[in-house]
C-alpha cells in the first residue's frame, strides 16, 4: 500500500518554546503516524518578531522559536510571516500563505511532494492553507477546533474567507457534530463534511490504584475535590467555579478547588477568592505538563468545565479517563461526550447556583469511577485514525480522477 504524505499546516503546533501550545494537533498527528501509512512535515508559522527579550512575552517567544525542529519524530518548519497591529485578522491569511510558501517549496526540493495539505484551526490557517492549495495544486482538508467557527465565525469578513476556503477544500472537518453544523449553519461547506473528534490517550490517562496515597501525595485534602482546567481567561469560567465553590461550602460541604492553568487572569482570580473568604480552600497551580495533568485527574472528585465555549473539550476524556466525572456546561461537544448521568451532569444554566447543584447532585449519587472510565475507552484514537485515513484515500483518489 502506497505511503500518503501528508503536509500538516497550523499555528497551533507545539515547539521547543511553547510546548505545551496546540498540543492537540501534534497528538492527532502522532496518533495517525503510528497507523505506519502516512509520512508527515509540519509547517507551524510563527508571527515575526525582532527581539527575543523576556519582556515582550509572547512575543519574545516567538522570536526564540528554531526555523526548524524535530518533536517526538516529527520534522516541523517554524517560517516567520507578519501579523500586523489592528489589522491583523484582516491581513493574516495572506500573510501566513506568503510567509509559508518558501517553506513549501524547501519541503518539495527535498523530495517531499505530498499529497494533500491538513490544516487546522479554520481561521486564518485553514484560509491561508487554501491559498496555498491553490498554488501547489494540492487537496486540502480544514479542521474546525471551535473558537474559530463559533467566535471568529461570527466576523463578517472572516466568515466570508472562511466560507470561500471551505468552497475549494475537499473537505472541512468538526472536531464534534455541534461544530459541523454549526459550520454549515455559517455557509462553511466542502463537498465532503464530516466530523473527526479528537480521541483521548488512555494509557497516559489513567485511574490511581491507590487515590488516598496520590492526594497525599499532592497535599491536597477535602471532598470533594474539584478541579478546573483551561487558559486562565474569562471564557473558560473559572470565577463562576469559585463562585460555586462558595456556595457548596455554605451548605456544608468541605469543598475544596485546584485551578490547573496560566493566563492574563491569574491576579483577578486571586482577588475574587480572597474576597469570597476562600484562602486555602482554592489552589492555583499554574500550567502543567500532561504526565502531572493526569495525577491531578485522578486525585480530584468532579473535573468543573464551566466553559462559555468549546469545540471538543479534551479536559473532559482526560478526567474521565482517570474515572474522574465531569459537571460541565452545554457548550460544544460537552452533550456528545458527557452522558448523565453515569458520567457527570451537563448544565444548561451557565451559572455558579447551576453549576453548584450539578455538583451537589452528583457528590449525592456519584458514578462509579470504574464505569466512568470505561466510557472513556470508548474515545480512543484508533476511530479518529481510521477516519483520517478513509477521508485522505477518498480526497487523493477524486484528485487523481478528476
Amino acid at each position: 500500500m502506497k505511503t500518503l504524505k501528508v503536509l500538516t499546516f497550523s499555528t497551533l503546533f507545539p515547539s521547543s518554546v511553547r510546548p505545551g501550545h496546540g498540543i492537540f494537533v501534534e497528538t492527532r498527528l502522532r496518533e495517525l503516524m503510528k497507523s505506519g501509512r502516512v509520512e508527515s512535515r509540519v509547517i507551524a508559522p510563527v508571527p515575526w518578531f525582532p527581539s527575543t527579550h523576556p519582556r515582550w512575552g509572547d512575543y519574545a517567544r516567538f522570536a526564540a522559536t528554531p526555523a526548524r525542529e524535530q518533536r517526538n519524530g516529527l520534522d516541523v518548519l517554524h517560517p516567520r510571516y507578519l501579523l500586523l497591529p489592528k489589522i491583523g485578522m484582516t491581513s493574516a491569511p495572506l500573510t501566513l500563505a506568503l510567509g509559508a510558501r518558501a517553506a513549501v517549496r524547501q519541503l518539495i526540493a527535498e523530495g517531499f511532494d505530498f499529497d494533500v495539505i491538513d490544516a487546522h484551526y479554520y481561521y486564518p490557517d485553514g484560509v491561508a492553507a487554501a491559498l496555498l492549495a491553490r498554488w501547489f495544486g494540492k487537496p486540502l482538508a480544514v479542521t474546525a477546533r471551535g473558537s474559530d467557527i463559533n467566535l471568529i465565525g461570527q466576523h463578517a469578513l472572516p466568515r466570508r474567507w472562511m466560507s470561500w476556503a471551505a468552497r475549494g477544500a475537499a473537505a472541512s472537518v468538526g472536531v464534534s457534530q455541534a461544530l459541523v453544523e454549526r459550520m454549515r449553519s455559517f455557509g462553511v461547506v466542502s463537498p465532503r463534511q464530516v466530523m473527526l473528534r479528537n480521541g483521548v490517550d488512555v494509557e497516559r490517562f489513567n485511574a490511581a490504584p491507590d487515590r488516598a496515597a496520590l492526594r497525599e501525595s499532592l497535599g491536597v485534602a477535602g471532598s470533594p475535590l474539584m478541579l478546573s482546567v483551561g487558559n486562565l481567561v474569562p471564557l473558560k469560567g473559572h470565577h463562576l467555579v469559585m463562585e460555586a465553590l462558595g456556595l457548596l461550602r455554605s451548605r456544608g460541604l468541605d469543598a475544596r478547588l485546584c485551578i490547573i492553568g496560566a493566563g492574563p487572569l491569574r491576579a483577578e482570580l486571586e482577588a475574587l477568592r480572597d474576597r469570597l473568604g476562600l484562602g486555602d480552600q482554592v489552589r492555583f497551580l499554574g500550567a502543567l505538563p500532561q504526565a502531572e495533568l493526569a495525577a491531578w485527574y485522578a486525585a480530584s472528585d468532579v473535573l468543573l468545565l464551566a466553559s462559555e465555549r468549546e469545540g471538543w473539550p479534551n479536559v473532559v476524556l482526560e478526567s474521565m479517563a482517570c474515572g474522574t466525572p465531569v459537571v460541565a456546561t452545554a457548550v460544544g461537544g460537552v452533550p456528545e461526550i458527557v452522558k448523565t448521568p453515569q458520567t457527570g451532569r451537563v448544565v444548561e444554566d451557565r451559572s455558579a447556583a447551576g453549576l453548584a447543584e450539578a455538583v451537589q447532585s452528583l457528590w449525592q449519587s456519584p458514578p462509579s469511577r470504574d464505569a466512568v472510565r470505561a466510557h472513556a475507552l470508548g474515545f480512543g484514537w484508533q476511530a479518529t485514525t481510521d477516519g483520517q485515513l478513509a477521508l485522505f484515500a477518498d480526497m487523493t483518489g477524486s484528485a487523481r480522477h478528476a
